[in-house]
């Protein structure tokens, strides 16, 4: 018997709530999205299947568990590798409010009195204040009109996990009982491919780079202007990408502390491993 004539459909899951994305559908490859006309998307609340799956440390750190929960609970979505990095944020809160609700309980420690607690914060409030980062703003250098795009979350969780490995590798050989010569040797290499991950991360992160007489769009050829850019240029490039990382951003959210009623405000990241749990 096929899913499409089993009597038991009409009970599986429906959608939960309805959702417009911060990128409206632009920066999305052909037939990686398919848009409802009134580009509203539905998401449905997770399987028991899906909650397997984000638990499951191997997957989440290789970012496949937040693929296989996105398309399972927003089947619009065909490939959420290439889901643009700043729809992310709204796409994974959706998931948290069709499967669990709107409340989600944060820990915070005052930074006055230092006391610690709970509280609950309305994921309702926190998705309408995304902001969409303005993309069509060129960034004007002398003879050179540069254009950006956001990252894929392929692009963005390849490099992440770089990065992190990086910086691992800095740790151990800190911690090690090298000679100080040979901890130096090795500390210099891995300065030295840092800063050629975030000179790549820079060059996927620049949609073309057009001149006088051309318009750039390759990666590589990209990557290596960065490398022989002068450094002013370089700079206000870098800062450009980064004002747009910052727009997409969560805004932090305020809290009045329950011990000593001081106002302060935490930054709120989502944390996978604990992200999509039931508010207890």
């Amino acid at each position: 018997m096929t899913q499409s004539n089993n009597p038991l459909r009409q009970f599986f899951r429906q959608p939960a709530i309805y959702v417009r994305l911060p990128s409206n559908g632009e920066h999305w490859p052909e037939g990686s999205i398919e848009f409802p006309q009134n580009r509203e998307i539905p998401v449905y609340p997770m399987t028991a299947i899906d909650e397997i799956t984000y638990r499951t440390p191997d997957a989440l750190f290789n970012g496949q568990a937040v693929i296989n929960v996105v398309q399972s609970c927003i089947p619009a979505i065909k490939n959420a590798w290439h889901m643009p990095n700043i729809d992310i944020n709204t796409v994974l809160i959706a998931i948290r409010i069709a499967s669990h609700g709107h409340e989600l309980e944060i820990e915070s420690a005052c930074p006055a009195c230092s006391e610690s607690a709970d509280y609950s914060l309305d994921l309702r409030g926190v998705m309408d204040k995304i902001k969409t980062p303005d993309y069509d703003k060129i960034l004007d250098q002398g003879d050179l009109q540069i254009m950006f795009h956001p990252l894929s979350y392929e692009l963005q969780n390849h490099h992440s996990q770089q990065q992190f490995e990086q910086q691992q590798m800095l740790n151990s050989i800190t911690r090690s009982e090298l000679s100080e010569e040979e901890k130096l040797v090795r500390i210099n290499a891995a300065m030295s491919e840092i800063t050629k991950l975030t000179i790549r991360v820079l060059s996927i992160s620049i949609k073309g780079i057009k001149t006088p007489d051309a318009f750039v769009t390759d990666t590589a050829m990209i990557e290596e202007f960065l490398r022989n850019c002068d450094r002013k240029m370089f700079d206000s490039i870098r800062e450009r990408i980064v004002e747009l990382r910052l727009a997409s951003e969560l805004d932090p959210v305020d809290i009045t502390c329950i011990s000593c009623s001081h106002e302060y405000s935490q930054q709120l990241n989502l944390d996978m491993t604990n992200f999509f749990e039931p508010a207890s």
